[in-house]
């Protein structure tokens, strides 16, 4: 914040204030206008300045603050270009004074005349550093090269040599070799920002500083100040720091103990690159330190404003939504003349670490600069879960890329539950029936018959009845005829009677799915190899392999594994595919190359009862580098029109 009273501070808490601004443009032929606070239009004036892009905490930035202003003048606009304007805030404090407070020293890069009026823009001297850097060779410590900066640029250094040498890193010697990229003095104050743990502005003097994120809050903002307020519901911290080696094209990793929140990702300084690796280690290490301080909780709020507030300035808010237990950083603002002023602090969240994003990757250099010789493996594993039914699924998807002309070679694996559908079987069943019948003779030495009828029938039975009491004790009776008369014509023997019978059989038991893997490298579907597999219902194992010779240096590769089932589906769950690629001089993963893919998939549907339509995919494809392509796809599967039910092929 800078410096002012304590009545200043009471003031700009107040309800009311009283408060007005004044300028004055200087040309560089010495001519002076003034300009008071009735010069302004109404609603066009403002400063903003920022120290972080748009989306996380940063180091070593250079950003140029901007101010714009327009003025009921009538100075000739062909006279300003380059001129200083200077802007002051005023405002009236307890003793009746009015304190003032510089906004800060700018140059007219756009002067628009209108009939009445004077459009000015104008920058901070940080674009004063835009100059070429010669790229000689050069070696000293950070005060050297600051020194060397400012001196090349005519810009003063606010900061002392003492200030700037009692720093961490501030007594390292430093060096610069012609093989680097940097290309302007700009360049080498943000690699020297970066190096100090800090950032670059231009101060309310017109002079470069060099600023250090802080713990300390200089003020509370409450929730009467504020007009409206967003806070995150994360707090943006750094735990570790990376910094590209491009002698051992690999990146170097400094964590502290407890690595569970962001990383600074440093890329490829050439203040970095030389020296041992104790130092290395040293300065990043030290660049660390002045990093974990940042604990703060990203926020955007609109408030009465206090023109007094600086970039870097640590802040607490207090009521409604805010926590004021917790602190903010103002990483940017935008103060209206005689309106109200906007801060803002960035930051990513620290649960969404582990997430990269291809251009991560891309900056870090770590994953696509492995050493020629070395084995590189690029591992997957499905993070979502898959069903396989009777069109093609996605499973693997790997990118990878290889510095020489090399092969490589493709291993995967997935479980798959297989459901197959049950299938109806039916057969006939034939074979021989023994069935008991009673026999001709049943009455043969047991001397009783049983006779079949009455009248005549009786009769029959009792002269069977003697003939079967003679074979037996010879002795005949009446009792004989009346059971013969009386009989049921069942004998006491049965004789067994052989049938051939054929009977109908039918059941239902496990199918048989079969499953086809499809392989696609670079979009190309490859026809020489369709693994298959025949499989009950139950867990399988899908084991896969192919080579790829001759792979083509220095583009990004993919390598898609699909997977359809016929005669049943198959679930994949969670963490059920995992593959590989590996080979010697590859990368563990490519940079990106600007290939975007998008993907649209629709259920079948119908409309009303006539047309059926199974399935519309859409595509999307464009690729950058050496491969360039813009492409647009659909492909509509076979649909049934009317009662027909003829298959038509629009695809």
């Amino acid at each position: 914040m800078y410096p002012v009273s304590e009545a200043f501070l009471r003031a700009v808490r107040e309800n009311t204030r009283r408060y007005y601004w004044t300028g004055k443009i200087t040309t560089k032929g010495g001519a002076v206008y003034p300009f008071g606070y009735e010069d302004i239009v109404k609603g066009s004036g403002y400063v903003s300045a920022q120290c972080c892009g748009s989306a996380e905490i940063e180091l070593g930035t250079v950003y140029a603050a901007e101010m714009g202003v327009t003025l009921f003048s009538q100075i000739d606009r062909y006279t300003l270009d380059g001129a200083k304007v200077e802007l002051f805030y005023h405002l009236r404090v307890a003793d009746g004074s009015f304190e003032e407070v510089p906004m800060g020293i700018f140059e007219v890069s756009e002067a628009n005349r209108r009939l009445h009026c004077l459009e000015l823009k104008a920058y901070d001297y940080m674009l004063r550093f835009e100059k070429s850097f010669n790229g000689f060779e050069s070696v000293g410590n950070a005060w050297a090269f600051l020194e060397l900066c400012c001196k090349a640029c005519g810009v003063e250094m606010e900061n002392t040599r003492a200030e700037i040498e009692g720093m961490p890193n501030g007594r390292e010697l430093l060096s610069i070799y012609p093989e680097n990229d940097i290309g302007t003095y700009r360049d080498v104050l943000f690699f020297v920002g970066q190096v100090l743990g800090g950032f670059f502005c231009i101060n309310r003097r017109g002079r470069l500083e060099l600023r250090k994120y802080g713990a300390e809050p200089v003020m509370e903002v409450q929730g009467r100040h504020r007009f409206s307020s967003s806070f995150s519901d994360f707090i943006t911290r750094y735990t570790a720091v990376s910094s590209t080696n491009l002698r051992t094209q690999t990146a170097e990793y400094y964590a502290l103990d407890t690595d569970d929140g962001l990383t600074m990702n440093l890329g490829v300084n050439p203040l970095l690159q030389f020296g041992l690796e104790e130092t290395r280690r040293q300065l990043c290490e030290n660049i660390l330190n002045d990093l974990s301080v940042v604990n703060y909780v990203p926020f955007d709020s609109s408030t009465i404003g206090n023109p007094a507030l600086d970039l870097g300035d640590v802040l607490t808010f207090s009521g409604g939504q805010a926590d004021g237990e917790q602190v903010t950083c103002i990483t940017s603002f935008q103060c209206r003349i005689g309106g109200r002023q906007s801060l803002k602090c960035v930051g990513k969240n620290p649960r969404l670490a582990q997430a990269k994003s291809k251009n991560d990757k891309n900056i870090s250099g770590l994953l696509n600069q492995i050493e020629a010789g070395k084995v590189g493996i690029h591992t997957f594993t499905n993070a979502s879960a898959y069903t396989v039914a009777e069109d093609n699924v996605r499973i693997i998807s790997i990118e990878f890329a290889a510095k020489e002309e090399t092969h490589v070679q493709f291993f995967g694996q997935a479980v798959v539950d297989v459901r197959a559908v049950q299938a109806e079987r039916t057969a006939s069943a034939s074979g021989s029936i023994v069935v008991p019948f009673p026999a001709a003779e049943a009455g043969a030495g047991s001397g009783e018959a049983v006779g079949t009828g009455d009248g005549g029938s009786g009769a029959d039975g009792g002269m069977a009845g003697e003939r079967a009491g003679t074979g037996g004790n010879g002795d005949s009776t009446r009792e004989d005829e009346g059971r013969a008369g009386d009989g049921s014509g069942i004998g006491g023997s049965t004789e067994d009677v052989t049938v051939e019978v054929e009977l109908p059989v039918t059941w239902t038991e496990d199918g048989k799915a079969v499953a086809y893997v499809t392989y696609e490298f670079n979009d190309s579907e490859i026809l020489a190899h369709c693994p298959a597999e025949t499989w009950g219902s139950g867990k399988h194992i899908l084991s896969l392999y192919y080579p790829i010779d001759n792979l083509v240096p220095n583009i990004t590769n993919t390598f898609n594994v699909y997977l359809r089932m016929e005669n049943g589906t198959g679930e994949i769950g969670t963490g059920g595919c995992i593959a590989s690629i590996s080979g010697q001089g590859m990368a563990a993963a490519a940079a990106w190359d600007g290939t975007v893919t998008m993907e649209e998939y629709v259920s079948r549907f119908a409309f009303g009862g006539g047309l059926g339509m199974k399935g519309v995919a859409g595509e999307m494809g464009i690729e950058t580098m050496e491969l360039v392509r813009k492409s647009y796809t659909d492909s509509i599967g076979k649909a049934l029109i009317g009662a027909f039910g003829k298959p038509i092929d629009l695809a």
